[in-house]
């Protein structure tokens, strides 16, 4: 087992535990401070059929009483019907202050979770079970929580950490193929962002496919000890977090207007990433070898680098206008100058986004 603690811009810490079977042992469970005795688990349809009972008996052994709240599975619920539904349940269940939920599920669960936990009540305590790569290591730790508005992705949301953060990663031995590699596309971007020797890390293509443990815990470690230095320095993203978004404003536009679900986040992310590297090569921002490389890792993985269907520009630039980076109504976008070094916030015209999307549709 594994622990990182992670600091808040109020100096606050929340611990991070990872390891494989973690609900199977209840040793780390003695250094988490619970505010009461009653939580509600808030998971979806599709986890909660696998792993409600497993979560709810382990916290009920401890002396926890466990209620469960079940929404429906898929990102077109991650809106503010399905908060609504979730306050309801709630108020039904009689929470006050001191009680506390449990999310559990991918990055749709912890985000919408941690929304929810952070305006009832005006705020209660949530921890977070992430049972996806892209949830264990991207949405599992910074703070960030949100839901979708038909405009866009994450435009309602806040920055409220969570009280702690439980990684098993035996959850990742059932997870469905296509959604266990579109997670390796966020551990790949921060690689990508960080550069140097754990690069190499990436080139353990089958016993990355093939999950081999030893490789996956360092894959998930070291992605979260990057996310953890660069949210410390940067909690509420008014300066260097902004790297993390390489590859999401083009991503999100594209996974709107392809139809949430029908291109799965990573997969999004993975064509915004190739669209941003093409794109700052012709901006001679990106060198060519690095453009190949990405093309060539992310591939590895069978994730996707062009385009398989048409985008309508007209409705992909309205998707893109409302990404909630944007600054006078220009996007702003990361960049890499090479493994290692991304700039952010660089201005760039629609007209030059189009390009590099006509680069993706070939």
């Amino acid at each position: 087992m594994r622990k990182l603690a992670v600091c808040g811009e109020n100096g606050k810490q929340y611990p991070v535990f990872l390891g494989w079977d973690l609900l199977e042992r209840d040793d780390w469970l003695e250094e988490i401070k619970f505010p009461s005795s009653f939580g509600v688990i808030v998971t979806n349809s599709r986890v909660g059929s696998l792993y409600e009972e497993r979560v709810s008996s382990f916290f009920s052994r401890q002396g926890f009483t466990i209620q469960v709240v079940t929404i429906p599975d898929g990102e077109e619920y991650k809106n503010l019907s399905t908060v609504e539904f979730i306050y309801k349940q709630l108020l039904n269940l009689d929470l006050d202050r001191k009680s506390f939920l449990l999310a559990l599920g991918g990055g749709v669960i912890t985000d919408i979770t941690g929304f929810v936990a952070s305006t009832f009540l005006r705020g209660i305590p949530y921890f977070s079970i992430p049972t996806t790569v892209l949830a264990q290591v991207d949405s599992s730790i910074g703070g960030k929580t949100g839901v979708n508005l038909p405009q866009g992705k994450n435009l309602v949301g806040t920055f409220y950490p969570p009280a702690g953060v439980f990684i098993d990663l035996s959850f990742l031995r059932t997870l469905p193929p296509r959604e266990y590699k579109e997670g390796l596309a966020e551990v790949a971007k921060t690689f990508f962002l960080a550069g140097g020797e754990i690069l190499s890390l990436l080139e353990k293509r089958e016993q990355i496919l093939s999950r081999e443990e030893e490789i996956l815990e360092e894959l998930i470690f070291q992605s979260l000890s990057l996310k953890k230095k660069i949210v410390e320095e940067d909690e509420k993203e008014k300066g260097i977090r902004s790297i993390l978004n390489y590859g999401h404003t083009i991503g999100h536009a594209l996974e709107k207007v392809e139809g949430y679900g029908k291109l799965r986040h990573g997969e999004a992310i993975a064509l915004g990433m190739m669209g941003e590297a093409i794109l700052g090569e012709k901006l001679s921002i990106t060198p060519s070898k690095v453009v190949d490389k990405q093309r060539e890792i992310l591939a590895n993985f069978h994730l996707p680098t062009q385009l398989k269907f048409k985008i309508e520009r007209e409705e992909f630039f309205a998707a893109l206008r409302q990404d909630k980076k944007k600054e006078r109504g220009k996007a702003r976008l990361v960049f890499l100058k090479d493994f290692g070094q991304p700039i952010w916030g660089v201005e760039v015209e629609e007209e030059k986004i189009g390009e590099a999307l006509s680069y993706l549709e070939r």
